[in-house]
């Protein structure tokens, strides 16, 4: 099997609210757009985006590695996404990793790399 190309389906309530928050987030650019499904990339990554979704809390699996998680973690929240665990430092280092969610109630990891 030849597979073309990889992407992760979250699902949204409100797609336009899903899209406008991973674009002020992470900077993601449309790549297609009907009445059905959304999808967007975020640094070569693609996630689609699903209408019909509950609003609901779900774990995604979905890991954003920036460089700086609490610079990361404020992004978040200033594009109108929520934490569920503050960026903390470990063993003396900066923090490496916070718990996220999107309006959508989808949780996903911000990480900087060790």
């Amino acid at each position: 099997m030849i597979v073309e190309r990889v992407k992760y389906t979250i699902w949204a309530a409100d797609r336009d609210r899903a899209i406008a928050f991973y674009q002020k987030a992470f900077g993601a650019e449309i790549a297609k757009h009907n009445d059905f499904i959304s999808e967007i990339t975020v640094a070569g990554a693609s996630i689609s985006i699903h209408g019909g979704g509950e609003g609901k809390r779900i774990w995604t699996g979905l890991t954003f590695q920036v460089a700086d998680v609490v610079a990361g973690a404020a992004e978040v929240l200033a594009a109108g996404g929520q934490l569920t665990r503050d960026p903390q430092p470990e063993d003396n280092e900066a923090p490496h990793l916070a718990m996220c969610i999107d309006p959508e109630g989808n949780e996903f990891m911000l990480t900087r790399q060790r």
